[in-house]
């Protein structure tokens, strides 16, 4: 059976709250972290909606000094954040510079498109100028993708593996289900996991060239994000950070530490570019196969699953994504699981998008509720088969498992099971 592997801290900064308690009433009271962002129309974008987090400014002063700020972008600055309310949200004490390195504790803190603001808006014009020796001596470690989980490793002292993993947008989720299985063979006590991506029309631009964001609703932002709608016409770009303690039950009761619940199982795997999978598209069979590994290693069967956090971008793909769902799951319509998206309040935050879910999928967990999609009033025809099961309004829930999905470009799937901690 192996080492049981419980949750034990979290952090978020998320683009409709910072810290458990504001995203927990965010997500109970249906806000929308989406806004108009001037930027996007002055470049003419053809979506001019984010979900940014708010009033970072003034956030990040009192985590980070003027030091170390000088050497960070969105994202690290996203990751610290998040970081150190995880750690301190686990127990482990105050941060200081002159603590010991924690031999205990790694992390895997994953992004999607890493420093693109800082290569866009500094590098890239310096070095087109002829002003490379003007880029300053911290360059690297802010355009390095390993930025994100290296910087944090420095400001908690980690001593344990301290990586980052990149997934498109299955990356957040897949670094959870990494550090759930380092931790679960034995390899580290603790592994802070999750997922940061930073603000910036540099790393949303390709994204609306390929004409895959949502340009309809640029007037009314909340309304843009619209997993499972059948007017839904593209995904919104979002922000982040959202980080969680992933830790041996052992430890955890040697320090006496809270528990907000297990996991019980995790796959990835990728659909191989065939069956209809693409860089852009997954295929479906893959996509089973990753649902059925997590369930097998958690010794679950369907009738265990009580509600599941989707992927459910608002594209093409949602339906197809509730048909792999009870394809997996072998049941019939009326026997579906409770289904929400986060996204349709917080818009795609790519590499950081499992992070933020999985935050709001054991905050779901731990406190009873689930929380309602935002802007599924019209559901897309082939989703009304399992209309019954789409949470609109945040319920009540008494359930013992959550089933999270991510499913990124490049035709990569995650599943990670969280369920109710029990003695």
């Amino acid at each position: 059976m192996g080492t049981r592997v419980v949750i034990t801290g979290m952090g978020v900064i998320a683009p409709n709250g910072h810290g458990l308690e504001e995203y927990e009433t965010s997500l109970r009271e249906g806000k929308s972290g989406i806004r108009f962002i001037e930027k996007m129309k002055e470049l003419k974008f053809g979506c001019q909606v984010a979900g940014v987090p708010q009033n970072v400014d003034e956030i990040k002063s009192r985590y980070l000094d003027g030091e170390n700020l000088m050497a960070m972008n969105d994202s690290m600055i996203y990751a610290a954040i998040a970081g150190i309310d995880c750690w301190k949200d686990a127990g482990l004490g105050e941060v200081s510079p002159d603590s010991e390195v924690d031999w205990d504790t790694g992390a895997i803190i994953g992004t999607g498109i890493g420093g693109m603001d800082t290569i866009g808006e500094k590098l890239v014009p310096k070095v087109d100028a002829g002003k490379v020796r003007r880029l300053g001596s911290t360059m690297v470690e802010q355009v390095m993708c390993s930025s994100v989980s290296a910087k944090l490793g420095g400001l908690l002292g980690l001593g344990g593996q301290v990586t980052t993993n990149s997934s498109a947008c299955t990356t957040g989720t897949e670094a959870i289900i990494n550090a759930f299985l380092h931790v679960k063979e034995g390899r580290s006590k603790r592994m802070m996991a999750g997922g940061a991506e930073g603000s910036s029309h540099y790393i949303w631009s390709g994204f609306d060239g390929m004409k895959v964001l949502n340009t309809k609703f640029n007037d009314t932002p909340e309304k843009a994000s619209r997993p499972m709608s059948e007017s839904a016409a593209g995904f919104i770009p979002g922000s982040g950070a959202g980080l969680l303690m992933v830790e041996s039950l052992e430890s955890a009761k040697a320090r006496g530490a809270k528990i907000y619940c297990e996991i019980v199982g995790g796959h990835v795997n990728s659909g191989g570019h065939r069956g209809g999978g693409s860089m852009t598209a997954p295929n479906p069979e893959g996509v089973m196969r990753c649902i059925r590994e997590a369930m097998s290693m958690a010794n679950l069967a369907a009738k265990d699953v009580d509600a599941i956090n989707g992927h459910l971008t608002a594209t093409f793909a949602d339906p197809s994504e509730i048909r792999n769902w009870k394809n997996a799951l072998e049941i019939s319509e009326s026997e579906f699981p409770l289904i929400n998206s986060t996204k349709s309040m917080i818009g795609h935050a790519l590499g950081a998008a499992g992070g933020l879910e999985c935050v709001a999928t054991v905050l779901q967990l731990n406190k009873g509720f689930i929380h309602g999609s935002l802007n599924c009033e019209d559901l897309h025809p082939e989703i009304q088969k399992v209309e019954k099961s789409v949470v609109r309004k945040t319920v009540e829930f008494k359930g013992k498992v959550i089933a999270k999905s991510s499913f990124g470009f490049g035709d990569v799937n995650g599943c990670v099971l969280f369920k109710k901690y029990e003695e």
